[in-house]
């Protein structure tokens, strides 16, 4: 059971500590700078999502991550609308710059954001897409049309930063720079849980405690795509989607 320490958004902190314990992992969801450091040296992961900060949660994860380096615990970041504000752009820097990611973990604007600020080539020369908050931007969505685009820029951003870079979406890109995988798993309805993607960086943090990063990313997302299909399947077959509601007005 990889103790799993996740510095994550309240929104959904209690579906991404039931996603790491449904997976077998033991989560812990402390976030107070006094205590991180001690969690982290017995942690086997070290889990950061940026959705909803304080500036308690921010000191925490600064703290937490270079503590990582020391104690060599490897550390999974999801940079959450990243390239939307000037504190989230600068916070996601000083975690690269200033600690050891092993896998950045975010939808195909947010990786596109880092890109940019981290002037990578490949993308300089792309016109800069609209960010849409939390979401993907329509532009940014990875279909087989633009798969090899895509593909290229995660690729270029996972060796330049020596990090395991996944763009989520319908289909998923994985790459540590050399070698590169697309994941076609999923379901449609995923998006429309609010959520899904924090638990799959949570869940991808439960595996990197026991795996090499690319492995656990590898296997973090294939497992959570497999998933969503079979809920996607019970859904449909018990007819809970895309009920017609009538409301009468007397």
């Amino acid at each position: 059971m990889p103790l799993t320490h996740c510095i994550t958004n309240y929104v959904t902190i209690n579906d991404c500590a039931n996603a790491v314990l449904a997976i077998g992992g033991s989560p812990m969801m402390a976030d107070d700078p006094e205590e991180v450091e001690e969690f982290v040296e017995i942690a086997d992961t070290l889990v950061i999502n940026i959705g909803k900060m304080s500036q308690s949660q921010i000191e925490a994860m600064i703290i937490g991550s270079k503590h990582g380096m020391e104690t060599n615990t490897p550390v999974v970041l999801d940079p959450v609308a990243v390239g939307v504000t000037e504190l989230r752009n600068n916070l996601v820097l000083k975690l690269i710059n200033e600690s050891k990611i092993g896998v950045i973990r975010g939808n195909m604007s947010e990786i596109k954001a880092i890109a940019r600020l981290v002037e990578l080539d490949e993308i300089l020369s792309l016109n800069k897409a609209k960010s849409k908050g939390v979401d993907v931007s329509e532009d940014d969505e990875i279909t087989k049309a633009n798969l090899n685009d895509n593909g290229t820029i995660v690729k270029a951003l996972a060796k330049k930063l020596n990090i395991i870079i996944i763009a989520s979406g319908a289909i998923d890109i994985i790459s540590n720079g050399t070698t590169t995988y697309a994941c076609e798993n999923g379901d449609p309805i995923m998006p429309k849980i609010t959520g899904s993607g924090c638990m799959l960086t949570s869940i991808i943090g439960a595996f990197c405690g026991v795996n090499d990063p690319f492995i656990g990313g590898l296997a973090g997302t294939t497992i959570m795509g497999i998933a969503g299909e079979i809920a996607g399947q019970e859904v449909k077959k018990r007819k809970f989607w895309n009920w017609n509601f009538q409301i009468k007005v007397s």
